[in-house]
């Protein structure tokens, strides 16, 4: 690390510049800079997060029952064992990223409430100037770095996303989104209504449930679920065998990779079969007479939008019980009392809970620029969702859909720390991607095809995200196992790359 200073009309400001400037100290952030000590000894580096302290998501997201939706054996590191139930809670997935963070000394990389609002490259000194704010102190904070690692995620964290209904303002009664959940709300006793289907949905309900004197989820649209038990029962066994858990966590990772692999290949090839397969798990906890054709049959097929697993059924056991119901309709209407659906039906609610989804956020909502120049990232072209054509030094985590998302974020943290080495072993100081002369006449392509997944917080945010091709190396293609094989083998002196 270095340090100059600048005149400011106030007062002088100091600049630090690092080798690597890491955006984020949520999962995808911890794991790059644990990726940096290791494989890329001597680099400089800091991670800038603008909360008060590390964990991303599971920070900000504190409605009851925050949990996984990704078994941890998959959604932890590779390099750290999970020796614990696959579906975590928030406070267990913060006590293991605490954990990597002090094992591997991370600490002292990181700078708490650090936000960063405009990053701009400057060709002729070929590097990162980053401007920010400390949140606390409210000075202005600048860094200069050679490489820019964005981990950021991709939703907007101060948010989430809630449409606007006719009459909202008429109700009396709370609305509260979960990612802005309030530590006063007293939901003891009243009735309540959860817009929404998603893994928020079917985590929130069953933790509030027996509190509540009823909870209604609102849905327009079914949604399917996985369930099963919240353990791995190869796990267990090797736990009471005696075998190190660094052994268990490789083999039990294979294990579930090898199933998610099938059962996602089989999500294409025989859609139908994994549809009723799928219903069939529902069917159990709700028994033979609920009308799972109503409201837990979707319209499209498995995998088109990610899968939610509710461990032990717990969300389905509430239903079962009779503290918590599904009612599938659309809303005309937000009354004094309630909200007033299509069909006519008024539910009744003291507090309407809008686990409506994100806001898609691309690349931390900071102003972007290139030698003087806004940057529009929907102008690039994405390489393999991790670069964007044009874009040189910067390298973006954006992970799987049906899969972990950690998964990918080892992946990109891999193919950077190779890149990086690279670039030192060849003396060059920049990369930018860049297409091809066989690539020139490539049809350009929205990021994702809405025919392969199609969630809500996606379709919303579309525009805003950079252009696919039609070749694997232009595409996110949301296929871990062929990137796991095809990311350690990308060739970097492949014309898609310009060194300088």
């Amino acid at each position: 690390m270095t340090v100059t200073a600048i005149s400011g009309r106030a007062a002088t400001q100091q600049i630090e510049h690092f080798d690597v400037a890491i955006i984020g100290a949520g999962i995808s952030g911890v794991g790059g800079a644990y990726h940096l000590t290791k494989q890329c000894p001597g680099t400089s580096f800091v991670v800038l997060e603008a909360h008060e302290t590390f964990g991303g998501t599971w920070l900000t997201h504190r409605y009851p029952g925050t949990r996984s939706d990704s078994d941890l054996y998959t959604f932890g590191y590779g390099f750290k064992p999970w020796t614990s139930a696959p579906i975590a809670t928030r406070a267990e997935i913060l006590d293991y990223m605490g954990e990597v963070i002090a094992e591997n000394g991370l600490d002292h990389h990181i700078r708490y409430r650090h936000r960063i609002s405009s990053a701009r490259w400057s060709s002729d000194s070929r590097l990162w100037m980053l401007e920010g704010t400390r949140t606390d102190t409210g000075e202005t904070v600048r860094f200069t770095a050679n490489f820019l690692w964005m981990c950021q995620g991709y939703y907007r964290h101060s948010e989430g996303y809630t449409p606007e209904w006719s009459g909202m303002k008429d109700f009396r009664g709370r609305i509260v989104h979960p990612q802005k959940w309030p530590e006063d709300l007293d939901y003891a006793g009243k009735n309540v209504v959860v817009i929404g289907s998603g893994a928020t949905a079917a985590t929130l309900i069953p933790a509030i449930a027996a509190e509540c004197g009823h909870v209604a989820m609102l849905q327009r649209s079914p949604t399917f679920f996985r369930t099963g038990r919240n353990a791995i029962p190869l796990a267990d066994e090797l736990r009471e065998l005696g075998i190190d858990e660094a052994w268990i966590h490789v083999i039990v990772r294979r294990k579930i990779l090898r199933e998610q692999s099938v059962f996602t290949r089989r999500s294409f090839t025989e859609p139908e079969a994994v549809k009723q397969e799928l219903l069939a798990g529902v069917r159990a906890h709700l028994g033979p007479d609920y009308d799972l054709a109503t409201h837990f049959t979707p319209r499209y097929r498995p995998w088109r939008q990610r899968i939610a697993f509710v461990p032990d059924g717990d969300f389905l056991e509430a239903i079962r019980a009779g503290q918590a119901s599904v009612v599938t309709d659309e809303i005309e209407s937000f009354t004094e009392t309630g909200i007033l659906l299509r069909s006519g039906r008024v539910l009744e609610a003291d507090i309407i809970i809008t686990a409506t989804g994100f806001n898609l956020n691309v690349l931390g909502d900071i102003d972007f620029e290139i030698d003087g120049k806004p940057l529009i990232f929907a102008d690039t072209v994405t390489y393999r969702g991790m670069m964007f054509t044009g874009v040189p030094n910067m390298a973006w985590v954006f992970g799987y859909f049906r899969a972990s998302w950690t998964l990918r974020a080892d992946l990109v943290a891999d193919f950077v720390c190779r890149l990086l080495n690279h670039m030192k072993k060849k003396g060059v100081r920049q990369v930018t991607p860049t297409l091809r002369p066989e690539d020139q006449d490539m049809p350009l392509l929205a990021w994702i095809d809405p025919e392969n997944f199609n969630p809500g917080y996606v379709m919303r945010g579309m525009h805003l995200l950079p252009k696919r091709g039609d070749k694997p190396e232009w595409q996110h293609t949301q296929d871990y196992w062929t990137e796991k094989d095809e990311f350690p083998a990308i060739d970097l002196d492949d014309g898609a790359f310009v060194f300088e």
